[in-house]
């Protein structure tokens, strides 16, 4: 359906106008004839005997000059009614071809935009699958359903059959009223541990609250916590005893460790109290313990923002500075505090820029100077097992 412009129906009604005029004109000119020439032949049929010679009655009735007018003026119409259509006709198609012409151009301007967003889409795409292939490459990307008590019995069951990939396993520990995956360390120094917490660039929050560091967080093929429910039925199995193991990462890539004998948790009731064995060893000192007796953060509650057991009361003094809530001083996460200490795990990723206390082992020195971690993981592993001895 085509549109005309107001230009375009003035030319149609001036072209309707004309020709009406033209048809009327017409009209009237062949009424206004019929009467004089029906009079001429009554009359000639009536003086027929009369000598008056019939060129002079030719002469008077052919020679009008009304008729001569109403002829020209006619043509004259009917030329302005073909003009008229010829220059509506070719408005018209100039109209159609610019409207085309339009129509094509908005067409590969979208067809442009269409095809710049679906190349941003798959780069995006492109750079998504290499994000989540950096950390999944090390590990099956499915889940190895199979049943054990933890990652060392997995092994010990598993291990002597065939080697044991790492990955996600299901696990059921003793006292547990529900079977959960885990992450499995086959690799790291003989296998069998079980990671129950992993910082690697920050993409996973850990500022969080009471609930979430109960339950866990995170995705188990990146970073995340476990979740303090399930790392106590891990640690309290029956005629079980469980070693813990911490690597640490700097911001230049220098790594660190520390280890820690018979590491078990208490129960919900109390907090779920933290408890450390022997320091066995490692590059990285003994954080948990600290560097002055009000620094020891072992048999300490968990302390989050909302659920607060950090040992200030009515406040801290750190630096001068009096703290009230060590988890709020430490960017809101959740940690064994004891007046806040020197030994923070969960603490904030630092981002250029930003005053963040970070992750915390400040007892890592280099040069004097405490090291700034970049990524930490936390591993646990029976250690009554001589398979792993």
């Amino acid at each position: 359906m085509i549109r005309f412009s107001q230009t375009s129906l003035i030319y149609l009604n001036m072209y309707f106008f004309i020709c009406e005029e033209v048809t009327q004109g017409c009209l009237a000119h062949h009424s206004s004839m019929d009467p004089p020439v029906v009079n001429i032949v009554e009359e000639t049929s009536k003086i027929g005997s009369k000598s008056k010679p019939s060129h002079t009655l030719h002469k008077d009735t052919c020679s009008t000059p009304g008729g001569v007018h109403a002829k020209i003026t006619r043509e004259e119409k009917q030329s302005m009614c073909r003009n008229l259509q010829n220059s509506i006709v070719t408005y018209t198609r100039n109209t159609k071809k610019l409207l085309r012409n339009m129509m094509d151009e908005q067409q590969a301007s979208l067809d442009y935009l269409t095809n710049q967003v679906n190349e941003l889409m798959n780069r995006v795409l492109l750079l998504n699958t290499e994000v989540f292939r950096k950390h999944l490459d090390p590990f099956p990307h499915r889940p190895v359903h199979s049943h054990g008590l933890d990652c060392t019995d997995v092994k010990d069951t598993i291990g002597s059959v065939s080697k044991t990939p790492s990955g996600l396993y299901i696990i059921h520990p003793e006292g547990a009223g529900y079977p959960f995956e885990v992450m499995c360390d086959m690799e790291f120094r003989g296998g069998g541990w079980t990671v129950i917490q992993k910082r690697i660039d920050g993409i996973i929050d850990f500022q969080r609250l009471w609930c979430d560091y109960l339950d866990g967080f995170g995705d188990l093929l990146g970073e995340f916590w476990l979740g303090l429910k399930k790392i106590f039925y891990i640690v309290n199995q029956k005629n079980a005893s469980f070693m813990l193991h911490v690597a640490l990462e700097s911001e230049d890539d220098m790594s660190a460790s520390a280890s820690y004998d018979n590491f078990w948790l208490e129960d919900e009731a109390s907090f779920f109290k933290i408890h450390l064995g022997r320091y066995s060893g490692g590059n990285a000192g003994d954080a948990f313990r600290g560097l002055k007796k009000e620094d020891n953060q072992n048999a300490m509650p968990f302390s989050t923002s909302d659920v607060d057991s950090d040992g200030c009361h009515p406040a801290c003094l750190l630096s001068g500075r009096s703290v009230k809530s060590c988890s709020a001083f430490n960017n809101q996460t959740g940690w064994w505090f004891n007046q806040c200490g020197v030994a923070n795990l969960n603490g904030a990723h630092r981002a250029p820029g930003k005053p963040l206390r970070g992750i915390q082992w400040d007892t890592w020195l280099v040069n004097n100077t405490r090291v700034k971690i970049k990524s930490v993981s936390m591993r646990i592993r029976r250690t009554y097992n001589p398979y792993f001895k």
